[in-house]
C-alpha cells in the first residue's frame, strides 16, 4: 500500500491484499474456516463478511458504501469507529430499504462486537444507528432476533445511561408494548445463553484481546457487561410471563447453583454487588421456588452484606434483604442474627446509614415486623439497643450537615416506636418496662435533645410525635370514643406519662433565669405543633416517606392506621379554641402544662425582669390564647386599680392587656417589642368586635413609641381577620390625627436640619409610608380625610426646597418624602383622584426638570425624585381615562413647562435636564396608549407654543445668522438692523426661547411617534400642530447651520435639535402639507424660511417626487411681480427647478423693469430676479443684455448715487449696498458668460467702474464691519478674479469681439492699478481688525481678496508700491522692494486667519525662487578667504516667523510622544499657529530647493547649527498621522493614496477637508525635507534615542520611502541632463541606479543602491566593471561617490554631477587635497588653492580649518612644517 500511515484512497472498496488472499485459499483447498477471529460469543477483531461458501456472491448483495461503512466499523481507532456507525445511521436514514436490507446479514455480528465497546460514545451511537436500521427494515429484521437479542438486552441495561435510552428507544421502535414480551420470549434461550456465558464463563481476557488492549480497559469493559449481563437477567425475569419463567427454571437453576454466581456479592465493584441484590430481589420475587433451593447461599450472600455502605449498593442491598426475610422464613437458620446479623446492624445504625439513611431507614419498620421472636429475645433489651443505636444516629456528621439524612433517621424512630408500642400492649410487667423504656429511655429525650437543636426543630419531628398521641388518645377513647376497645387502659397509661414527662421537661427548660432562648423557641415551637398540628402537615408536605413494597400488618390494622392519620383542619385564625377538633389533641393536659410554663414565666417577668420569659410568654399566647390561660395570668396579680377605657372587666384577656401588656410597653429603654404586640393581638382574640377599637384607641393616644404603632398596624394587616376586626380603629378619627400630628413633626424637623437617620425617625417614616400605600379593596388604610391632609404636608414641605434646597441640610427630609410617595403611587390604586396627590407630583416634577446645579441636590435624591414622577405618571395613566383636566398634572406640567421654556434664560445643561424630565413622561404616555387616545397629542399641543409666542421668540434669534448666506450670495435681502453693535454682540450661551422650545418639541414628537411594541411610526393626526413645530424645528436647524457649526456654543445648539433622531420627525409630515408650510411663510417673510424651503427641496426624497407640487404654489410667473425681498429670496430658492418656460417668463418681466427703470420703483429686485435666471443658463438674447448694459451706463450717467463711487460706504443704506452689488454681479457674469455682448464702450464702462469700486473700498476699510459692505468689497473682488481670468485666457468666441487695444491697456494700466490697490488691502483690513475673533472681523473679503490676489503677476510683487519696510542691523542682499514686501508679509504668515495665511503663502511663493539670485551676487564679491566655515541664513523675515512658531509650538505639543497624532481644533488658535510655522517651511524648503548647490551648502550649514530643521522634525512627527489615508477612498480601492501620495491644494478659499489641511500639510513638508535636505534628516535621525529613531524609520519606510525612492529613480528616467564621456541608467525594480564613465581607455561603472528606508539609511556604491583604474584610485572614487551621496543635500543626479567634476579635475591633473583625498570639496565644492611653502601641495581652505582647529596645530598635515 505504499506506506502503514498512507492515506487511502476515498471509495476504494476492493479488499486489501490480505482479504483477497483469504479468498484465493479458499477457492484452491475448497474450504472455509469456520470462524474469523477469537473463538467466543464477543470477539474483538471480527470481520464483516461471514465465514460461508459463495462470499462474492452474497457481497455482491451489499452497497459499496455499506461495505466500505461496515469496514470502517471494524477499525480500531475509536474517531473512525464513531464516524463510520454516524455514517452508517444517515446511510440507514436516507437509503431504500431493499439496500439496508442487504446488510442484516452482517448486521449481527458487528453490532454484538460494537455495542459492548470501550468507548461509550459509541455504544450510544450504535444504539442510534440500530434505531434508525429498525424504523427502515421494520419486520424484516424477524430472522436475525437471535442473533441480536441477547446483546440488545445488555445494550438496555448498559452502566452508561444514554446508551441504555438509545437501546430502549431502539427496541420501542422495533416492537410496540405489547409485543415486547412476545419477542423476548421467542428469543429466551438465545438471550440466557449470551447471559449465562458472560456470567459464568467470560473473563477479562477473553472478552478483550491481551496483546492489543490495556489491561485497565479490558477489566472496566468486564466489570461494565458482568453488570449489565445481571441487570438483563432481573430485566428478563421482570418481563417475561410466569409460563415462560416456568420452562426457564432449569437453565435459571444452572445460574444460581453456581458458586461463581454467588460470589458476585463480594466483588470489589459496587456495581457488580448493586446489580446481584437487584437480581436475588428479582428470583424471590418473581421465582420463589428457586431461591428456596439455594436459601442458604441467598440468606448469607444478602443478609451477611448489610454492612455495606456504597451508594451504588446499599438500596438494592435493603430491598434484597426485605425480600430474603419475607420469601425466605427460615433464612434466620442459615445465618446467626447475635453474631453475625445483629452487630453490624447495630454499627449501621450508629453511624447514621453511612450517610444513606434516606434510603436506609424507611427500610427498619418493616424489617423490625419480619424479626421472629428468637431473633428479638429478650425483648426489652432488643429494644433498647434498637432505639439507642437509632437515636445515636442522629449524631453523625452526615445527619447533623443533612436535613434530610436527619428526617430520615427521626421519621424512622417515630415509626419504629409507634410499631413497638403497637406489639406490647398487653398486660404485663415486661410490657410496662418496654413502654416505660420507650417513653422515658427514648422518646423524652429525644425531645429534650430537639426543644435545643434548631434542625431538629424545623424537622419532623414534633410533628411525627404529636401524630404519635393523637392516635394513642384514640385508641385510649378521648376522642369520643367509649374507651372500651382493646388496650385503652394501656393508652391511656402511656399518655399520662408522656405528659408527665414532657411537663417535668419543658418545665426545667423554663425554670432558670438564664433560659437559653434557642430552647424557649424550641419549647413554643413544639407546643405550637401540638396545638395545631395542621398547619405543619400544610407546610411540610413535600416531605413524602418512601414506600415499601411490604406488609407489615393485617388488613384491618392498616384501614385502623389509615384511619388514625385522618385529615385534619386547622382552626380559624382569631378564633378561640373552645372546640377540639378532631384532628388535633386532647387540649386538657396540652393547656395544663401550658398554664404552668405561662405562671412561670410571668413570676420571672415580675421578679427578675427577664425579657427572655416575656418573649416566650408571647409566643406561648400566641398559639394558646385561651379564657384558662388568660385566667391563670390574671390569678398571679394583685391588680392595682387604673383608668382603663370603658371595657368588660371580666374578660381577663381584656385585663391581662390593660394592666400587664400596656405597662410592659410603657416601659422606657425598650428595644424590642414585636413580642408585646403579638400579646396584643393574641388578646384581641378573646375581646368583642365592640371593644377591639376602643382598646386600640387607647393604646394609640398613649403616646408611645411611633415604632410600636407601626408594629400594631402591621399586625393588624396580616390577615383578613384581623384586619376586619381593626376596620374601625384604622379609619378612625385617633388613629388619623396622631398620624398627621406625626407627618408635621417629621417635616418640621427636616426643615430644621435635625438629623433624621435615627432609628426613631426612620420607623415614623415607614409609619407614613405604610398608611398611605396599603390598602385593601381599593380602600385606603387610613380614614381618606387624613390620607389627603398628609399628602398637602409632604407637598407643602418639598415645594420649600425648591427655595431652600441650596442650604444643604434638607436632602434626608426630601429622600424620605420620595421613598413615601414612591411607595404611595406604586401601590394605590387612584391614587392621584385626590388633589394633593397631583400637586406633590408636579412638584418632585419641577424639581427633577430644573438644573441640579441649581438645586445643589445630589445625585441619588434626584433618581428618588424621578422614580417619584415616574410612578406618579404610571398610576395617573390607569385611570385619567382620555382628557386632561384642566387642573391636572399633565395640564399644569405641560403649562409650566412652556412657560420655562420661552421666559426662563436656559443653557445648555438647564434645558437638557429639562427635555430630559418632559422625555420621561412621554415615555409613559407612548408605552400606555391606544389607537385613538388622544392624550399624547393633547399634551403635545400643550406643550407647543401659540403663532403668536412663536414669531415672538423667531424674532428675539441673534441676526449674525444671515452674514454667511448673505456673502455666500446664497441670499438677497436687507434687515432692519442697520445699528453696527448688532453685529458687534456675542452669543451668549445661553439657548435662545426657540430653540429650547424646538428641542423639546423635536424629541418629545420623535418618541410619541414611534411605537414601544413595534418601532414603527404611529399615527399623530390628533396632533394638529405638527406641520407647524416641524417646519419650525427645520428653521431652528437651519438657524444653527447659517450660524457656523465651528463655533463651539452654536454646535452644543445643533447636536441639542438634532441628537436622537429628532431631526427625522420631518419624515412624520406629508411632503405637500410642509412644502405648502415653508413655501407661504418664505413667500411672507423669505429670509431664513427661504433657506429652509431650498435645503427641504435638496433632500433626495422631497425632490425626486413633489416638483410638480412646488410648481402649483407659485403658479404664473407674473405672481411675482412686483417684486419683494421676500419674493426674491423664495424665487432664488425655486428657480433652479423651474421650466425653461418659466425662466423665460419671468427673466423677460425683470428686463422690462430694468429698461424702463425710470417707472420701476425696485430696480435692485428685477435685476436680483434676472440674475437669478441668467445664472441657471437661461436663454436671453444679446440685445436683452445690452439694453441692460445701456440702461446702466445710463444710470452712470443720470443717477451716479447708485454707484457709491469715491462714497462713505458706512453711511449707505443696505439698499443702496445691494443694488450696486447686484450690478458687479451682472458684470461679472457678463465677463464670464457673455463676453461677446461687450463692446469697446462698455468694455471702459466696466473696466473703469471695478477700478473705482476697487478704490472706494480701498477706503473704506473701516467699514467693513457691515456685512453689506463687506459684500460691496466681496463681488469687487470677484469680478476682479473673473476680469482676470478672462484675458488669461480668452474665450475662442470673444477673441475676434475684443477691441485691439483691450488687451494692452489691462496689461499696462489695469493690472497695475488693481494690484497697487489690491495688494495694499491685507496690510489695511488687519491693521484695522486686530482681533480675529471679534464678530466684525471681515474674513470673507480677506477671502475674496485673496483669491483676486493670487492672479497677480510676479513683477508686480517684485515692483511692488507697498510702504517701505526694512529693518536696522537686517543683513540682506535682497532690493528693497522685495526686502519690503518679505518684511511686511511674512508676520501675516502668524496672523489668525487661514485666508489670510494661505494668501500670503501663495504671494510668497511666486517669488521664493527670486531671492537665491541675489545672495549668488553678494557671495560673488567674497573670496574664499574671508570665512573658514561659511554659513549663510536664509531671508530673516522668514527666519524670525519660524523662530516665533517653533517656541509655540513645542509648548502645544509638549506632552505628545514622537509617534502619537496630536489632534488640532480646525481654525483654532493653534492651528493657525501650525499652520503659519508649516507655510513657513514650506516657504523656506521652496527657497532651498531654488538655490544653486554652493548657497545651499551655506543654508544648510545655518540650518545646522541653529538647530531648526531638528525642531521641525520633532514637530512633524507629532503632527503626522500613524495612517496617512487620503480621506474619502472606498474599501475596494486597488492603490491606496496617502497624503505622501497625493499633493496638498492650498487654495484660499477652500471650506471641505480642511480638518485634513494640517496633518497632510505636515506630511507634505516632511517629504519636501527627505527630498530637498537628505543629508540633514539622516543626520537627524542618527543622532535621536532608539525609540524615537524607531518610530522614525518605521513610518518613513512604511510610508514615505517607497513614494521617495520612485521618484529618485523616475527623475533619472526622466532627467535631460547629459553628461560628457558618462551616462546614467536606473533600475525600477531593483531600485539601482547604474552610473558608466569612459574616458579614452578607461571604463567605469558604478552602481547605486537605494535603501530600503530611503533616506535614512545610507546609500551603497557597489563596483561594476572597471577598465584601466587602479585598485587604490578606484577605492577612493568609491569612497568620494558614497560620501557625495551621503552628504550632500541633494539627488542621486547632483551627487553623480559632483563626482564626475572630481573625477574630471582628476584626470586634468588637479591633484586631491591630502586631508579628504578629493578634488572638489564634498561641501563647499572648492578646488584644493592653499598650498605648503615647503612641500608644494595644496590643499582645500575649510580642510586646513578643521586641521587647525581639531589638531590645535598650525603645521602642514603632510611634511608638518609650519604652514604659512
Amino acid at each position: 500500500m505504499g506506506g502503514k500511515n498512507k492515506q487511502r484512497t476515498k471509495g476504494n472498496v476492493r479488499p486489501s491484499s490480505s482479504g483477497r488472499a483469504a479468498e484465493l485459499l479458499a477457492r484452491e483447498s475448497g474450504v472455509v474456516p469456520g470462524f474469523i477471529g477469537f473463538g467466543s460469543t464477543v470477539t474483538s477483531e471480527l470481520g464483516y463478511v461471514p465465514a460461508v461458501h459463495g462470499v462474492e456472491e452474497i457481497d455482491s448483495l451489499v452497497d459499496a458504501d455499506f461495505r466500505l461503512v461496515l469496514r470502517k466499523m471494524s477499525k480500531r481507532d475509536t474517531v473512525t469507529k464513531l464516524k463510520a456507525i454516524q455514517e452508517f445511521g444517515t446511510m440507514c436514514q436516507e437509503r431504500d430499504a431493499e439496500e439496508v436490507k442487504g446488510v442484516l446479514p452482517y448486521w449481527p455480528r458487528i453490532y454484538c462486537k460494537i455495542s459492548v465497546d470501550h468507548d461509550r460514545r459509541v455504544r450510544e451511537a450504535t444504539q442510534q444507528a440500530f434505531e434508525q436500521l429498525v424504523l427502515k427494515v421494520r419486520r424484516s429484521l424477524a430472522p436475525f432476533l437471535k442473533g441480536l437479542m441477547g446483546h440488545w438486552l445488555m445494550a438496555q441495561c448498559d452502566t452508561y445511561v444514554p446508551a441504555a435510552s438509545a437501546a430502549c428507544l431502539a427496541f420501542t421502535a422495533a416492537f410496540p408494548p405489547n409485543k415486547q414480551t412476545e419477542a423476548l420470549s421467542f428469543c429466551r434461550d438465545e438471550i440466557l445463553n449470551v447471559l449465562q456465558d458472560t456470567l459464568l464463563k467470560e473473563t477479562a481476557d477473553t472478552l478483550s484481546d491481551p496483546k492489543s488492549v490495556p489491561e485497565e480497559e479490558r477489566e472496566t469493559k468486564f466489570i461494565r457487561m458482568l453488570t449489565s449481563s445481571l441487570l438483563g437477567v432481573k430485566k428478563l425475569l421482570h418481563l417475561l410471563p410466569d409460563s415462560d419463567r416456568n420452562l426457564l427454571e432449569d437453565r435459571l437453576t444452572q445460574l444460581i447453583s453456581s458458586a461463581k454466581f454467588w460470589k458476585y456479592s463480594k466483588h470489589k465493584t459496587p456495581q457488580v454487588r448493586g446489580a446481584l441484590s437487584e437480581v436475588v430481589s428479582a428470583l424471590c420475587q418473581y421465582t420463589p421456588g428457586l431461591v428456596h433451593k439455594e436459601a442458604a447461599r441467598a440468606s448469607a450472600a444478602v443478609l451477611l452484606s448489610i454492612d455495606d455502605t456504597d451508594p451504588v449498593v446499599l438500596p438494592p442491598l435493603w430491598e434484597a434483604v426485605l425480600h430474603v426475610v419475607t420469601t425466605i422464613p427460615d433464612c434466620w437458620t442459615h445465618v446467626n442474627a447475635r453474631k453475625g446479623f445483629l452487630p453490624k446492624l447495630w454499627a449501621l445504625l450508629r453511624a447514621g446509614g453511612g450517610g444513606m439513611a434516606k434510603a436506609l431507614h424507611p427500610n427498619l419498620m418493616p424489617l423490625v415486623s419480619r424479626l421472629p421472636a428468637e431473633v428479638t429475645q429478650p425483648a426489652l433489651d432488643f429494644y433498647t439497643t434498637f432505639f439507642t443505636s437509632l437515636i445515636q444516629g442522629l449524631s453523625a456528621e452526615r445527619a447533623l450537615t443533612s436535613p434530610t439524612e436527619s428526617a430520615a433517621i427521626v421519621t424512622a424512630v417515630v415509626e419504629c416506636m409507634r410499631f413497638s408500642v403497637m406489639q406490647h400492649t398487653e398486660e404485663g410487667e415486661e410490657q410496662r418496662k418496654i413502654q416505660q423504656m420507650l417513653i422515658s429511655q427514648q422518646l423524652l429525650p429525644l425531645l429534650e435533645s430537639a426543644v435545643g437543636n434548631p434542625s431538629l426543630q424545623n424537622g419532623p419531628l414534633f410533628l411525627l410525635v404529636t401524630e404519635m398521641l393523637i392516635s394513642w388518645e384514640k385508641r385510649a377513647g378521648l376522642h369520643g370514643g367509649d374507651g372500651s376497645q382493646e388496650g385503652a387502659d394501656i393508652y391511656q397509661t402511656l399518655l399520662g406519662d408522656f405528659w408527665e414527662g414532657i411537663g417535668l421537661l419543658l418545665i426545667g427548660f423554663v425554670d432558670t433565669e438564664e433560659a437559653d432562648p434557642k430552647a424557649l423557641e424550641g419549647v413554643a415551637t413544639l407546643l405550637q405543633v401540638m396545638r395545631y398540628p395542621d398547619k405543619v402537615t400544610g407546610r411540610k408536605q413535600g416531605h413524602k416517606k418512601k414506600s415499601v413494597k411490604i406488609c407489615l400488618s393485617e388488613p384491618g390494622d392498616a384501614d385502623r392506621n389509615g384511619a388514625e392519620r385522618g385529615g385534619r383542619d386547622e382552626p380559624p385564625e382569631g378564633e378561640p379554641q373552645q372546640k377540639r377538633l378532631v384532628g388535633s389533641l386532647e387540649s386538657e393536659r396540652l393547656e395544663a402544662v401550658v398554664c404552668q410554663l405561662a405562671q412561670l414565666c410571668l413570676v420571672y417577668v415580675n421578679e427578675k425582669q427577664s425579657e427572655r420569659h416575656l418573649v416566650f410568654l408571647s409566643l406561648l399566647l400566641r398559639s394558646f390564647h385561651t379564657p384558662r390561660v388568660f385566667a391563670m395570668l390574671m390569678e398571679c396579680e394583685e391588680g392595682e386599680e387604673q383608668s382603663l377605657p370603658a371595657v368588660d372587666l371580666k374578660n381577663m384577656a381584656m385585663r391581662f392587656l390593660l394592666e400587664r401588656v400596656v405597662a410592659w410597653l410603657s416601659e422606657e429603654g425598650r428595644s424590642q417589642s414585636d413580642h408585646l404586640v403579638d400579646m396584643i393581638f393574641s388578646s384581641l382574640h378573646c375581646c368583642s368586635p365592640q371593644e377591639t377599637p376602643r382598646i386600640l384607641n387607647h393604646i394609640t393616644m398613649m403616646n408611645l413609641p411611633w415604632e410600636i404603632l407601626l408594629h400594631v398596624i402591621q399586625k393588624a394587616n396580616e390577615g383578613p381577620e384581623t384586619l376586619k376586626s381593626c376596620r374601625d380603629w384604622l379609619k378612625g378619627s385617633v388613629l388619623g390625627e396622631r398620624l398627621f400630628g406625626l407627618a408635621e413633626e417629621l417635616c418640621n424637623t427636616g426643615r430644621g436640619h435635625a438629623t433624621l437617620s435615627s432609628n426613631e425617625n426612620t420607623h415614623s417614616w415607614t409609619l407614613i409610608s405604610l398608611v398611605l400605600s396599603q390598602q385593601h379593596n381599593n380602600e385606603p388604610l387610613i380614614g381618606e380625610v387624613y390620607l389627603e391632609k398628609i399628602l398637602e404636608k409632604l407637598h407643602a414641605t418639598l415645594s420649600e426646597t425648591k427655595a431652600q434646597a441650596d442650604q444643604g441640610g434638607m436632602e434626608p427630609l426630601i429622600c424620605f418624602i420620595c421613598d413615601v410617595a414612591s411607595t404611595f403611587y406604586s401601590s394605590v390604586t387612584d391614587c392621584l383622584l385626590l388633589a394633593s396627590a397631583e400637586e406633590l407630583l408636579l412638584t418632585a416634577f419641577q424639581i427633577t426638570a430644573q438644573d441640579h446645579s441649581n438645586t445643589h441636590l445630589s445625585v441619588s435624591v434626584l433618581s428618588k425624585l424621578r422614580a417619584v414622577c415616574v410612578a406618579g405618571v404610571q398610576a395617573l395613566m390607569q385611570h385619567s381615562g382620555d382628557q386632561l383636566q384642566e387642573s391636572g398634572f399633565l395640564c399644569s406640567a405641560a403649562v409650566w413647562v412652556k412657560r420655562q421654556l420661552l421666559t426662563a434664560s436656559l443653557d445648555v445643561k438647564s434645558l437638557q435636564v429639562l427635555v430630559s424630565a418632559v422625555e420621561s413622561v412621554v415615555e409613559i404616555l407612548t408605552t400606555a396608549r391606544n389607537q385613538d387616545n388622544p392624550l399624547l397629542p393633547n399634551f403635545l399641543s400643550l406643550l407647543t407654543p401659540s403663532p403668536q409666542e412663536w414669531i415672538s421668540v423667531r424674532q428675539a434669534l441673534p441676526p449674525q445668522w444671515m452674514k454667511g448666506p448673505l456673502l455666500s450670495g446664497r441670499l438677497r435681502m436687507t434687515c432692519d438692523y442697520p445699528s453696527m453693535d448688532v453685529w458687534k454682540s456675542t452669543l451668549s450661551s445661553q439657548v435662545p426661547a426657540h430653540l429650547c422650545a424646538c428641542t423639546l418639541l423635536g424629541r418629545v414628537i420623535q418618541m410619541a411617534a414611534v411605537s414601544p411594541t413595534d418601532q414603527q411610526r404611529a399615527d399623530l393626526s390628533l396632533y394638529s400642530d405638527l406641520k407647524y413645530t416641524v417646519s419650525e424645528l427645520l428653521y431652528a436647524v437651519q438657524w444653527c447651520v447659517e450660524m457656523d457649526l465651528s463655533l463651539p456654543t452654536v454646535s452644543q445648539h445643533h447636536s441639542l435639535l438634532t441628537d436622537r433622531g429628532s431631526s427625522g420627525c420631518r419624515t412624520l409630515v406629508p411632503v405637500t402639507d410642509l412644502l405648502q408650510t415653508l413655501y407661504s411663510r418664505s413667500v411672507a417673510e423669505g429670509g431664513l424660511w427661504s433657506l429652509c424651503l431650498e435645503t427641504y427641496l435638496q433632500m433626495d426624497a422631497v425632490a425626486t417626487s413633489s416638483i410638480g407640487n412646488v410648481r402649483k404654489l407659485y403658479g404664473d410667473p407674473a405672481s411675482w411681480f412686483p417684486v419683494s425681498r421676500a419674493k426674491l429670496s423664495t424665487l432664488q430658492v425655486l428657480c433652479p427647478i423651474m421650466t425653461r418656460e418659466e425662466r423665460r417668463s419671468v427673466s423677460s418681466h425683470a428686463t422690462a423693469g430694468i429698461i424702463n427703470w425710470q417707472e420701476n420703483d425696485d430696480v435692485c429686485g428685477c435685476l436680483g430676479v434676472l440674475l437669478c435666471c441668467l445664472k441657471e443658463n437661461s436663454p436671453v438674447q444679446v440685445e436683452v443684455l445690452q439694453a441692460v448694459l445701456a440702461a446702466m451706463m445710463e444710470w452712470r450717467n443720470s443717477r451716479e448715487d447708485w454707484f457709491l463711487f469715491s462714497s462713505d460706504l458706512s453711511k449707505a443704506s443696505a439698499d443702496q449696498l445691494i443694488l450696486t452689488v447686484e450690478m458687479m454681479r451682472f458684470l461679472s457674469w457678463l465677463v464670464s458668460s457673455s463676453s461677446s455682448a461687450l463692446g469697446g464702450c462698455q468694455w471702459d464702462f466696466l473696466l473703469c467702474c471695478m477700478l473705482a469700486w476697487l478704490e472706494t473700498a480701498c477706503e473704506n476699510v473701516s467699514g467693513l464691519g457691515s456685512p453689506w459692505v463687506q459684500l460691496f468689497v466681496c463681488e469687487n473682488a470677484s469680478l476682479i478674479v473673473e476680469l482676470s481670468r478672462f484675458f488669461a485666457a480668452p474665450p475662442a468666441t470673444a477673441a475676434d469681439t475684443l477691441p485691439a487695444e483691450l488687451t494692452a491697456e489691462w496689461t499696462d494700466f489695469f493690472i497695475e492699478g488693481i494690484y497697487s490697490l489690491l495688494l495694499h488691502l491685507p496690510v489695511k483690513i488687519t491693521d484695522a481688525f486686530t482681533e480675529p475673533d471679534d464678530p466684525l472681523f471681515p474674513l470673507a473679503v480677506l477671502r475674496s481678496v485673496g483669491v483676486a490676489l493670487t492672479y497677480i503677476p510676479v513683477p508686480q510683487l517684485l515692483k511692488n508700491s507697498l510702504p517701505a519696510n526694512l529693518i536696522a542691523d537686517q543683513k540682506t542682499n535682497l532690493p528693497a522692494p522685495l526686502q519690503t514686501l518679505l518684511n511686511t508679509l511674512c508676520p501675516l504668515l502668524l496672523f489668525k486667519a487661514r485666508p489670510l495665511q494661505i494668501t500670503v503663502y501663495l504671494l510668497l511663493e511666486k517669488v521664493m525662487g527670486q531671492l537665491p539670485e541675489c545672495d549668488g551676487e553678494g557671495e560673488s564679491s567674497k573670496t574664499e578667504e574671508d570665512a573658514e566655515e561659511p554659513s549663510l541664513s536664509p531671508p530673516e523675515s522668514l527666519m524670525a516667523v519660524l523662530s516665533a512658531c517653533e517656541d509655540l509650538c513645542e509648548s502645544v505639543l509638549a506632552g505628545v510622544q514622537v509617534g502619537e497624532f496630536a489632534v488640532v481644533q480646525p481654525l483654532s488658535v493653534e492651528y493657525s499657529c501650525f499652520l503659519g510655522y508649516l507655510l513657513s517651511w514650506k516657504l523656506l524648503l521652496s527657497f532651498f530647493k531654488a538655490s544653486p548647490s554652493q548657497l545651499r551648502v551655506q543654508y544648510s550649514l545655518y540650518l545646522k547649527r541653529s538647530h531648526s530643521l531638528h525642531k521641525l522634525l520633532i514637530h512633524l512627527f507629532k503632527m503626522m498621522p500613524e495612517n496617512p489615508a487620503y480621506p474619502g477612498q472606498g474599501a475596494d480601492t486597488k492603490d491606496t493614496k496617502t497624503f505622501f501620495t497625493e499633493s496638498l491644494s492650498l487654495a484660499v478659499d477652500k471650506t471641505a477637508g480642511v480638518e485634513w489641511e494640517l496633518p497632510h500639510l505636515a506630511c507634505g513638508v516632511y517629504y519636501s525635507a527627505v527630498q530637498d535636505l537628505p543629508a540633514m534628516v539622516r543626520l537627524w535621525w542618527n543622532s535621536q534615542e532608539k525609540r524615537v529613531s524607531t518610530a522614525v524609520e518605521r513610518f518613513s519606510t512604511r510610508h514615505v520611502s517607497p513614494v521617495l525612492s520612485a521618484q529618485e529613480i523616475s527623475s533619472v528616467h526622466a532627467s535631460t541632463q547629459t553628461f560628457d564621456s558618462m551616462t546614467v541608467k536606473a533600475r525600477s525594480a531593483a531600485r539601482e541606479v547604474i552610473a558608466t564613465y569612459s574616458v579614452d581607455d578607461i571604463f567605469i561603472e558604478l552602481v547605486i543602491q537605494l535603501p530600503q528606508n530611503h533616506p535614512l539609511g545610507s546609500i551603497t556604491v557597489e563596483s561594476g566593471r572597471r577598465v584601466g583604474v587602479a585598485v587604490q584610485q578606484w577605492r577612493n572614487w568609491m569612497l568620494q561617490l558614497s560620501t557625495y551621496l551621503t552628504h550632500q543635500n541633494g539627488s542621486i543626479m547632483e551627487g553623480l554631477a559632483l563626482w564626475k567634476n572630481n573625477v574630471d579635475k582628476r584626470f586634468e591633473g588637479v591633484e586631491d587635497c591630502m586631508i579628504c583625498f578629493s578634488v572638489i570639496h564634498g561641501s563647499n565644492y572648492s578646488l584644493p588653492k592653499k598650498a605648503c611653502r615647503t612641500c608644494k601641495k595644496k590643499f582645500h581652505s575649510a580642510c586646513l580649518y578643521k586641521w587647525f582647529t581639531s589638531s590645535n596645530k598650525s603645521t602642514c598635515p603632510l611634511c608638518r612644517e609650519t604652514f604659512f
